[in-house]
């Protein structure tokens, strides 16, 4: 941290999120030093986390710096300017000119979209040649980020390409209605229509808009099943955790709360207390970016490879959450405090929920001679948030468990992005969800940042691959396999896949300690929902978003290295053919061997749709986890005390 940075109380630790006073107070600050007066626009204030020695080392109690990093840019003009500011002394540390950016898009630029279009004579004249001026008012224009394919009329500028859907009444589904074909492409900057397209106007083949009401909302639908018998999850002594500000302490668990607009939820500091002695295991966890590939060339829906975290925000986009709804049981909330596009901080209430679950048996034996039997049943503790994001909803679960397993868990709901087709006909890129709509094949893969510290700051991972021996003196029965362990040791060769054929999986060690048995600690991350990209890494779209190549990469730590697709996705250009994120920084190909490592993580879900996954989709779920594996000397729930559920009863 630079010399001059003063230091302030206005949080509990190094690590807090910024609060609604910091935000305000640095948006004052940057609105100071730019004096851009009513055009400064902000995409993003966050805390500018300090260095990890200062971090490890802090004392309860001491002083700290607090620091914001910051986005902003202003009305009408191109680029961005990222930078700090010192919110003790309100000086500003840096700040540099990105041209090329082009910011984040903001809910506030998104909401004065539809009444811009719809005014438009150009867009009125598409309707009136298909028969919908007189459902003017109910057409619904959801803009969507367009990527770079090099279209002359968007160069130099910030814009969307509006899908436009229609409602048959106000509260109708309009994503039932689907108005195919038409698209509006408008300046984000300067609200400009720059053209309004529609694929069919020169044929005249129009594809007519689906009209049979496909509806959710409790208000319209009519009939419901019967009720199920009360299901209460109870905790009468209270929760199991205690939350000392953005510290939680459960089980053998503890670890800080974060938030911030871009990812939203943050896990910092995850440590287990075995044996009286607290051992480090992931320094931060976050889901760094995601992307949806939509798979159909057709019209304009070949632009939609959209990435949800980095040109929308997963924070900025997060749910307030419903007690009783959105979590069960004895709950604690925690508030999320992010910046609108004018600077002023937002509360979202309840944006982060925690609380408890049971998970089913933790372990059990029965022994067949002394007739006794031992079971123990295991609980999980659930942090979680929920962020929509124009038609999907994100609910995103980190899971610790007692026996020291880290689940994550991306829950996928919300309703599928639709198009409309002659009825029978959805053609070769899609599945007829009802009767002339259309659900285009899709993937969202998404990318989690896992900054690890098995037992330590300096890591190496290893690829472990089963592999079965050819018959012969070593395997003369035909039934010999064995795992194999390659380090990997720099950041090239540290780009690995999935192989299923392999079994294979990846090990974080610590080089330095070891268990019982002589091995280094390790943690072994399970990739339980690998996805294997289908856009072409040299497409438009392939090239900004080339981390999904690969399931694994890892990193030597940089500080500045915090999204694998770069800092600025939103239109973001590889026309010199040199993607931003991941495939930059490796090429330096750094040692990852007994270091401070990254590990990043893609995965996701193959979403080829069904009629079931309309007119609201259930969830459908993906993730990974991360395993102790030779961290313990032996099971670390072996002293789970014995106990019986009193309340449980026959049927």
């Amino acid at each position: 941290m630079d010399s001059h940075v003063t230091e302030t109380r206005a949080a509990l630790h190094p690590l807090d999120p910024l609060s609604g006073a910091e935000l305000a107070r640095a948006a004052a600050l940057i609105a100071q030093h730019f004096d851009w007066g009513a055009d400064l626009r902000v995409e993003t204030v966050d805390l500018d986390e300090p260095p990890k020695d200062l971090v490890r080392d802090y004392v309860d109690g001491a002083s700290f710096p607090r620091v914001a990093r910051f986005n902003i840019y202003r009305r009408g003009v191109m680029g961005v300017i990222t930078g700090r500011v010192d919110l003790g002394s309100g000086d500003l540390i840096s700040q540099v000119f990105r041209e090329d950016a082009r910011a984040m898009v903001a809910i506030e630029e998104v909401l004065e979209i539809e009444k811009t279009v719809k005014a438009d004579p150009r867009f009125q004249d598409a309707l009136r040649k298909r028969g919908l001026i007189d459902d003017l008012e109910f057409m619904a224009v959801d803009p969507w980020t367009v990527g770079d394919f090099g279209h002359a009329i968007e160069q130099g500028r910030r814009v969307l390409n509006c899908f436009i859907w229609m409602r048959t009444f106000p509260l109708d589904n309009y994503y039932a209605h689907p108005v195919e074909g038409l698209h509006a492409l408008i300046d984000v900057s300067t609200l400009e229509v720059l053209e309004v397209v529609d694929h069919f106007a020169e044929s005249g083949d129009y594809i007519p808009v689906p009209r049979t009401p496909r509806n959710y909302d409790a208000a319209l639908l009519t009939e419901f099943r019967p009720p199920s018998s009360t299901l209460d999850v109870v905790q009468p002594d209270g929760a199991g955790f205690k939350v000392d500000g953005h510290k939680v302490t459960w089980e053998n668990w503890d670890f800080r709360v974060g938030f911030n607009g871009r990812e939203g939820l943050v896990l910092y500091r995850i440590g287990y207390t075995h044996g009286g002695e607290r051992r480090p295991i992931v320094y931060r966890a976050s889901i760094a970016e995601m992307v949806v590939p939509y798979g159909t060339p057709e019209r304009s829906h070949y632009r939609k490879n959209v990435f949800d975290s980095g040109e929308l925000g997963f924070g900025r986009m997060a749910n307030s959450l419903t007690l009783g709804c959105d979590c069960l049981g004895t709950i604690h909330y925690f508030d999320a405090v992010v910046p609108t596009v004018y600077g002023t901080p937002r509360t979202i209430t309840n944006a982060i929920c925690l609380h408890e679950e049971d998970a089913g048996l933790s372990w059990k034996h029965f022994d067949v001679r002394t007739e006794r039997t031992d079971v123990r049943r295991a609980r999980k503790l659930v942090i979680s948030s929920i962020s929509t994001i124009g038609n999907y909803e994100y609910a995103s679960y980190w899971y610790l468990h007692q026996d020291g397993r880290i689940e994550y868990e991306m829950k996928a709901t919300g309703i599928i992005n639709t198009g409309a087709c002659h009825p029978g006909q959805p053609g070769k890129f899609g599945t007829e969800v009802a009767p002339g709509i259309v659900g285009h094949i899709h993937q969202h893969i998404f990318c989690a940042r896992l900054d690890m510290e098995i037992d330590g700051p300096n890591n190496t991972v290893t690829e472990c691959d089963t592999r079965a021996l050819p018959l012969g003196p070593e395997n003369p029965y035909g039934n010999a396999f064995l795992m194999e362990e390659k380090p990997l040791v720099s950041e090239l060769g540290a780009q690995r896949d999935v192989d299923f054929a392999k079994s294979r999986y990846w090990r974080i060690t610590n080089p330095e300690v070891t268990n019982w048995v002589g091995r280094p600690t390790a943690f072994k991350l399970e990739p339980m929902s690998a996805v294997q990209p289908y856009t072409h890494p040299d497409s438009p779209s392939g090239r900004r978003g080339r981390f999904i190549q690969h399931q694994l990469w890892v990193t030597a730590y940089n500080a500045e290295e915090r999204y694998p697709a770069g800092e600025f996705v939103n239109q973001s250009s590889t026309k010199d053919g040199d993607s931003e994120g991941l495939p930059k920084w490796t090429k330096a190909d750094r040692p990852t061997d007994n270091t401070d490592i990254v590990v990043w993580h893609s995965f996701g879900l193959h979403h080829i749709t069904r009629p079931e996954d309309h007119p609201v989709q259930p969830c459908v779920v993906c993730g990974f986890k991360l395993m102790p594996s030779g961290f313990f000397d032996q099971n670390p729930v072996i002293d789970l005390p014995p106990a019986v559920n009193k309340k449980s009863c026959c049927a």
